[in-house]
């Protein structure tokens, strides 16, 4: 606030600018240099598998932090208990531990699970048996970043939805609006305005984890570096690519998703003085 009540106004983006005059500079000097569409071209072959493995994983974090959030809000002490045991465990496991032990001990422990379950219908020769290579190393990967990123949005998830004011829910309980109507028409709609700014940032941060698929052998684009450097020894321009396409990606997910929480308010303005 400045001295005279008034809001601030927004720093003009000089940030914005100079990322813009290096972007396209290095674009410029991409498209110039034979070696850097070279190296461009061979990496940007693993942006497919980085957008799948971002979408789906953090989908269904999103998914099973929701439930999460949901047994911590419970009645139910037991319940409770057994939301806070999963939050604090998976947030102190490293995000690249918790991948090697779902990738080398969590898969083909599950797989061994299916195997039993069902082995009456593998007699029966109605089904083969799994092995853990039939595991793909990019669904351990998501299966990790899901459980992962779970833990952190359960709570963004838990402490949105506790900031609607317990009134407004008494209110929707008096005019006889059942919990899933309340939750849908009444909290939701609130608390997802409190949400959106960190659960955007857990969305971006995953753009970012996500190489660490690269680990296991996940072709996304730190492993097309890491082959094609490895291949070429030009470290320097490889890397560099890299890093250009990540901050392409983050930056420009990061400016739609303020864009969005811009709108978001603007809207919501807009509604309260009417």
């Amino acid at each position: 606030m400045t001295g005279s009540g008034r809001a601030a106004k927004p720093d003009f983006p000089y940030w914005f600018v100079a990322a813009i005059i290096i972007a396209l500079g290095a674009a410029v000097l991409i498209a110039s240099s034979e070696l850097y569409t070279q190296v461009l071209a061979t990496v940007a072959k693993g942006i497919g598998i980085t957008i799948r493995v971002t979408l789906i994983g953090y989908a269904l974090a999103s998914a099973l932090g929701l439930a999460i959030a949901l047994l911590g809000l419970s009645r139910s002490v037991v319940l409770r208990q057994i939301a806070r045991f999963y939050v604090e465990i998976v947030r102190g496991v490293p995000m690249l531990v918790l991948l090697f032990w779902i990738a080398f001990v969590g898969a083909p422990a599950m797989v061994g699970l299916w195997n039993w379950l069902t082995s009456p219908l593998q007699q029966a020769g109605l089904i083969s048996e799994m092995a853990v290579r039939d595991f793909s190393l990019e669904w351990r990967a998501i299966i990790a970043l899901t459980i992962g990123y779970s833990a952190f949005i359960a709570e963004i998830f838990r402490a949105g939805i506790q900031s609607v004011e317990l009134g407004q829910v008494e209110a929707a309980k008096a005019l006889g609006l059942s919990r899933f109507r309340r939750f849908r028409h009444v909290i939701w709609p609130q608390a997802f305005r409190t949400i959106l700014p960190p659960y955007s940032n857990d969305f971006v941060a995953m753009v970012k984890d996500s190489s660490l698929v690269s680990v296991l052998g996940v072709a996304d684009i730190t492993q097309m570096g890491k082959i094609y450097a490895s291949g070429s020894f030009r470290f320097f321009e490889t890397y560099s690519i890299v890093a250009y396409i990540y901050l392409i990606l983050t930056i420009g997910l990061s400016l739609a998703l303020r864009a969005l929480e811009r709108r978001m308010r603007f809207g919501h303005k807009v509604a309260s003085s009417h």
